[in-house]
C-alpha cells in the first residue's frame, strides 16, 4: 500500500483488478464450452455454474457483514 493510498483508494484498486481477473477467468472458462476441443454434460455444466452462483452469493454475504462459509474447492467428481 502506498503512504498517501486511503482505504478507499485501495479498496477500488483492489477491487477492479480483482473484478477484472475474474472476468478474465470466466472467459477462459467459457472456452470449453467448444464441443469440437471438450466433452462434457450438462450436468457437468449446471454443477459449474452452481459452484460459481454459489461463491458470487457468498462474496455478496460478505460485503453485507453476513456469516460466509468456510473456503472450498471446486470438482467435478462426485
Amino acid at each position: 500500500m502506498h503512504n498517501t493510498e486511503t482505504k478507499r483508494d485501495r479498496f477500488v484498486r483492489l477491487a477492479e483488478a480483482r473484478t477484472n481477473k475474474i472476468i478474465d477467468m470466466i472467459q477462459l472458462l467459457s472456452n470449453c464450452s467448444n464441443t469440437s476441443t471438450y466433452e462434457y454434460t450438462s450436468k457437468d455444466v449446471d454443477k459449474i455454474f452452481n459452484a460459481i452462483e454459489l461463491e458470487l452469493k457468498e462474496a455478496k454475504k460478505k460485503f453485507s457483514k453476513v456469516d460466509c462459509r468456510k473456503n472450498t474447492k471446486f470438482t467435478l467428481e462426485d
